[in-house]
């Protein structure tokens, strides 16, 4: 049974099937839940054997010469698909919650290229090789068009275009980049360590490196390549938490980390000059994005930036290289996630059942939102970086490898970014639990938003006292480190 292709069809065939079912409510958020659960089975199931060392690979396909069409299962592919296919779950159960109560048009169309979007970022996780993660990553790209413009307001076209424009150029770039590394290194795939030769120079490996960070930093988010994220914000907020949480940013980030330590090897990227000029950006990112979320007062555009800053921990990660900093980064794939995802599963919860989008208007809100508001505090306190909570883990990884890697400057980076993050977070936790509220509004989300979004906070807090605990991402993160440093990839 060829379980990585599997995986992917899964969610390609419910989306058949919900576009041939149509308005008929029930059957199409059961196919819905029932494909996640199927693509989480399939997933999880290849568990045993990447944790044991070893891989899963699907036949190659020859589609022309030179150009194959490649899975291959690894523990980073593994952890990334891990989380995406496990939030698919919750964020079916939320989507059902929000979409009625919002009384949202088009929900068979939503349903429909959500499940796409997940059959994309399963591929970019198994993607054994450059051509096979570009078509991935541009499947994700036009599936993901839909989903941002749904609401089909101006605001809501104007944001998709944005978003379209942003990432269809930067997939032209790493269309270059990626046939122009095939040309140097002939029907290579992924490889820890890289597999470009250092013989290459420095003059064709600097624009080529170049061209590949445009690609994939877009998606990413990072500065200045990241205007198409606020603009997004105008989709439903489900959408939102697949481009901050599930998928389309997780999907950057992870290209990064593919380029970084499976294509180039961090010790190429410093022999060129380039890890440090890329540890630069992440750090700038870091600290913008931080500051901008300040002055933010649009809830969701607050987490936007949020995201921003967060996801080039990932980037700064990378680029340090040792061991500890690179697991810091791909186990903050998974920390980030679910703290992220609660942030946005709180937002929708607030729009459509209080019909209140700004941090100004959340005072008292925890005695009417008890559970909501707590998970947005647990949420808050993650990303902060506040010790017992999944996000701590992630950054301690992190400092502790800018360490090993003697750029110490990056701890204090990443504690600055800690402080900007209770400065946006902390004055809206405040207000929500001891804050006089307006007016009484009612009482807490329907079940079907609660319960996703308090699943989430408990895994955040879950993950900080035992980061192995269930799927094994921390382990997955550190056997990926290794191996790329192994390869040649990183300073132990």
């Amino acid at each position: 049974m060829d379980r990585p292709l599997l995986a992917i069809l899964v969610s390609l065939l419910a989306a058949v099937v919900i576009r041939l079912i149509g308005d008929r409510p029930a059957a199409r958020e059961t196919c819905t839940f029932v494909a996640a659960v199927v693509k989480f089975a399939l997933v999880a199931s290849m568990l045993p054997i990447i944790l044991g060392g070893g891989t899963l690979e699907s036949e190659p396909l020859g589609l022309v010469p030179g150009l194959t069409l490649h899975l291959r299962v690894d523990a980073l592919g593994l952890l990334f698909a891990l989380v995406a296919s496990a939030l698919w779950i919750v964020t079916s159960i939320y989507s059902v919650g929000y979409l009625r109560a919002g009384n949202y048009p088009n929900q068979t169309g939503y349903f429909a290229s959500f499940a796409v979007c997940l059959s994309a970022t399963i591929g970019i996780a198994f993607a054994g090789n450059l051509p096979t993660f570009f078509v991935f990553y541009e499947m994700l790209t036009l599936a993901t068009y839909p989903l941002v413009a749904h609401n089909r307001t101006d605001a809501a076209i104007a944001g998709g275009r944005t978003y379209l424009v942003y990432t269809l150029i930067a997939g032209q770039a790493l269309l270059i980049a990626t046939v122009w590394a095939s040309t140097l290194a002939p029907g290579e795939g992924f490889q820890p360590g890289g597999f470009l030769p250092a013989d290459a120079g420095a003059g064709v490996l600097l624009p080529l490196f170049a061209l590949f960070i445009v690609g994939v930093g877009v998606k990413a988010a990072v500065m200045p390549l990241h205007g198409w994220l606020p603009a997004a914000m105008v989709a439903p907020t489900p959408v939102s938490a697949l481009l901050h949480a599930v998928a389309v940013v997780k999907a950057g980030v992870f290209g990064i980390l593919r380029v970084v330590g499976y294509v180039f090897g961090v010790d190429l990227l410093r022999t060129i000059g380039a890890a440090d000029v890329l540890a630069a950006v992440a750090a700038v990112t870091i600290l913008l994005a931080s500051v901008r979320a300040l002055s933010e007062t649009n809830l969701k555009r607050r987490l936007a930036y949020s995201t921003i800053g967060q996801l080039s921990y990932i980037v700064l990660g990378a680029a340090l290289g040792s061991v500890a900093a690179v697991a810091g980064a791909m186990f903050y794939i998974a920390a980030h996630a679910f703290m992220k995802i609660t942030l946005f599963f709180v937002a929708g919860s607030l729009y459509v059942e209080k019909h209140r989008d700004k941090v100004t208007q959340l005072a008292g809100m925890a005695r009417e939102m008890p559970i909501t508001m707590t998970a947005f505090a647990v949420g808050a306190s993650g990303l902060a970086g506040i010790p017992l909570f999944v996000g701590f883990v992630g950054k301690w990884n992190l400092a502790l490898g800018a360490i090993d890697a003697g750029r110490t400057i990056f701890v204090f980076v990443l504690v600055t970014s800690g402080l900007l993050n209770l400065a946006y977070f902390y004055p809206i936790v405040h207000d929500a639990f001891f804050g006089k509220p307006e007016a009484p509004a009612g009482g807490e989300a329907r079940w079907t938003m609660a319960v996703p979004l308090t699943i989430t906070a408990l895994v955040s807090i879950t993950l900080g006292l035992a980061p192995d605990l269930g799927f094994g991402f921390f382990t997955l993160a550190w056997q990926a480190a290794e191996s790329v440093a192994t390869g040649g990839g990183g300073v132990p």
